[in-house]
C-alpha cells in the first residue's frame, strides 16, 4: 500500500485531475452502461462510491476505479441469458454480480494470490481483447445507425444492420459520426482536452438545435445512494463463471495501469493489495445496486497526465460523482449514437491484430492460440467468457508441449563420452531423453566412460531424477561402463543427491 500519510496531504494536482476524470466519466459511464444493457445512471452510480471506496486500498495512486468498456462486454455476455436488458431483475443480477466479483478479488489478494493475476498468457488476453473490441464496436453499429435489431447475438445485430442500409437513419450516422471524430481529433490538441466530453456536447447541441429524431438516454433517475438488499441469490450458481472471469480477466487492465505508472515513478505496486482494491470497489457496487467495476486505462492515463499524485485524486472523483447524481436528470436528452461513438473510440486501441500478426516470428504455437482465441470469443458470443477459457486451454497446451521438448548434444573424446541434454526434466519428459540417452550409448558400444552433464536443464522433478538414478545403477551393472553425472543445477542437488545416494 501506500505510506499512511498519503491522505492527509491532497494537493492541487489531485482535485485537477479528479475533476478532469469527472469530464471523462460522465459520458463513458452513460455510454457503458447502456453497453453493459443497464439503464445510464447505474453506470453513473459505478463512478460514485466504488471510486471512493477504492481510493483507500489501492496500491497505485493513479488508478481510476470506475465503469469500462471490456467489463460491460463481459455482464452482458453473463448476463443475458438470464434477464431482459434494461429491467429490474436485470440490474439486480449485474449487482449480485458485482457482488461475487467483489468477493473474488478480495479473496485473492487476502490470500496473496495475486499472481493469479498472470495466468492469462499475453497472446491469449491480446487474442481474447481484440475478439472482445470487435463485439463492443459491432454491438454499437445499431445504435450509431439508427436501426432497430432483434438478433439475440452481437454479430447478428451487427451484420443484419450493415444488410439494411435503406433502414439507417441519417441523423443518427450524422450525430455519431461528428462525435465520434472530434473525440479522435481533439484529443491531439492537448493532452488534458476534454475531447470526450466536447464530442459528446456538440452532437447534443446540434440534435436540440435541428431537432433531429434520434434515439436519446431517456429519464434518469435523480437522488442520492442507497443500499440493495433484495438481491436474487438464488441465481448466483449461474453467475460464479462470469465472476471467475470478470474477476481475473477484469483484472488485467487495472494491473497493467498500476504496473506501468509504478515503473516510471519508481514506486512500489502489489497485485494483491489492487486484488483488494478492485474487489472492495465491486463489493460497493454490488451494495448499492451498480454492476461490476474495474481500472479504466483512459481515465487513469488522463488522472496521471492532469497531475495526480496521491490516493485523493479518485477519492474527488467519486465524490464530484456523487454531487453529480442529483441533477443527472439533465443528460436525458443527450444522444444515444454520440454514446455508441464514444464506446467505439474507447475501445479501438484494444483490437491488436497487428500484435497477433507481429507473433508470428516469434512464436507460431502462441501465435496460434491468440488467433484461435479470437475466434472464439466471436463465435461463442454471447458466451465470450467461453472464449478465454478456450484460449487458457490452449496456452497450458502449447506450453506442455514446449516442456516436452527436450534434445541432448553429443561429444566423444576416445572412450569417453559426454552427453548433455537440454530442457526441462519431468515426468512429462524424462522417458524421451532417457530413451535419447540409452541410443547414444548404444551407437558407442566401445565407450567405457559416459559423463551425463545436467548444466543444460531448466529443471529436475523427483520422478526424472529417480529414472536418471535407475539409469546409472543399470550401467553400473555392466563392469564395462561408468556412467556419473555432473553440473547438477542448484535447485535439484539435495533432492539429486539423496535420490542417487538411496539408489546406491
Amino acid at each position: 500500500m501506500l505510506r499512511r500519510d498519503d491522505f492527509s496531504r491532497p494537493r492541487w494536482g489531485d482535485l485537477i485531475a479528479g475533476l478532469s476524470v469527472v469530464l471523462a466519466l460522465v459520458p463513458q459511464g452513460l455510454a457503458y452502461a447502456e453497453l453493459a444493457g443497464m439503464p445510464g445512471h447505474i453506470g453513473l452510480l459505478a463512478g460514485t462510491v466504488p471510486a471512493i471506496l477504492a481510493a483507500f486500498f489501492v496500491s497505485s495512486p493513479y488508478l481510476q476505479t470506475g465503469p469500462t468498456a471490456l467489463t460491460s462486454l463481459l455482464v452482458a455476455s453473463a448476463l443475458a441469458p438470464l434477464a431482459v436488458a434494461q429491467t429490474n431483475d436485470y440490474v439486480l443480477l449485474g449487482a449480485l454480480l458485482a457482488l461475487m466479483v467483489g468477493v473474488a478479488r478480495v479473496t485473492f489478494g487476502a490470500l496473496r494470490l495475486g499472481i493469479a493475476a498472470y495466468f492469462v498468457s499475453q497472446p491469449v488476453l491480446t487474442g481474447f481483447t481484440s475478439g472482445a473490441a470487435l463485439l463492443i464496436m459491432g454491438s454499437q453499429l445499431p445504435t450509431a445507425t439508427g436501426y432497430s435489431s432483434d438478433s439475440g447475438r452481437v454479430l447478428g445485430r451487427a451484420f443484419e444492420t450493415l444488410a439494411h442500409p435503406a433502414d439507417w437513419n441519417a441523423s443518427s450516422i450524422l450525430l455519431a459520426a461528428i462525435t465520434f471524430v472530434l473525440i479522435l481529433s481533439l484529443r491531439k490538441l492537448h493532452q488534458l482536452f476534454p475531447s470526450v466530453l466536447v464530442g459528446v456536447a456538440a452532437s447534443w447541441a446540434i440534435a436540440a438545435a435541428f431537432d433531429l429524431d434520434v434515439a436519446t438516454v431517456g429519464s434518469i433517475p435523480t437522488g442520492g445512494v442507497s443500499l440493495v438488499t433484495d438481491l436474487p441469490f438464488g441465481s448466483a450458481q449461474h453467475l460464479l463463471l462470469p465472476a471467475l472471469v470478470i474477476a481475473l480477466i477484469g483484472f488485467a487492465e487495472p494491473s497493467s495501469i498500476a504496473r506501468t505508472y509504478a515503473a516510471a515513478e519508481r514506486q512500489r505496486w502489489s497485485a494483491n493489495t489492487e486484488f483488494i482494491s478492485q474487489g472492495v470497489a465491486n463489493l460497493a457496487a454490488g451494495a448499492i445496486g451498480s454492476y461490476p467495476v474495474g481500472g479504466s486505462f483512459g481515465r487513469s492515463s488522463l488522472n496521471y497526465r492532469a497531475g495526480a499524485t496521491t490516493r485523493w485524486s479518485g477519492f474527488i472523483t467519486g465524490v464530484a460523482m456523487l454531487g453529480l447524481l442529483p441533477f443527472s436528470n439533465v443528460l436525458s436528452s443527450m444522444p444515444k449514437p454520440a454514446l455508441a461513438a464514444v464506446v467505439i473510440s474507447s475501445v479501438m486501441s484494444l483490437f491488436r491484430v497487428d500484435r497477433i500478426s507481429a507473433m508470428w516470428s516469434w512464436s507460431r504455437p502462441q501465435t496460434a492460440a491468440a488467433a484461435i482465441t479470437l475466434v472464439t470469443t466471436l463465435l461463442l458470443d454471447p458466451h465470450i467468457e467461453r472464449g478465454i477459457l478456450v484460449g487458457i486451454t490452449l496456452s497450458i497446451g502449447v506450453h506442455l508441449w514446449r516442456e516436452l521438448q527436450v534434445y541432448i548434444e553429443v561429444d566423444r573424446t576416445g572412450h569417453d563420452l559426454l552427453i548433455t541434454p537440454h530442457g526441462v526434466l519431468w515426468f512429462g519428459s524424462i522417458n524421451r531423453i532417457s530413451e535419447k540417452i540409452l541410443a547414444v550409448i548404444a551407437d558407442h558400444p566401445d565407450v567405457t566412460d559416459v559423463e551425463i552433464a545436467l548444466g543444460g536443464i531448466g529443471r529436475l522433478d523427483l520422478t526424472a531424477a529417480f529414472e536418471l538414478a535407475e539409469l546409472a545403477a543399470d550401467a553400473r551393472a555392466r563392469a564395462d561402463l561408468d556412467l556419473r553425472f555432473s553440473g547438477v543445477p542448484p535447485h535439484a542437488e539435495r533432492l539429486f543427491s539423496r535420490v542417487i545416494d538411496t539408489s546406491d
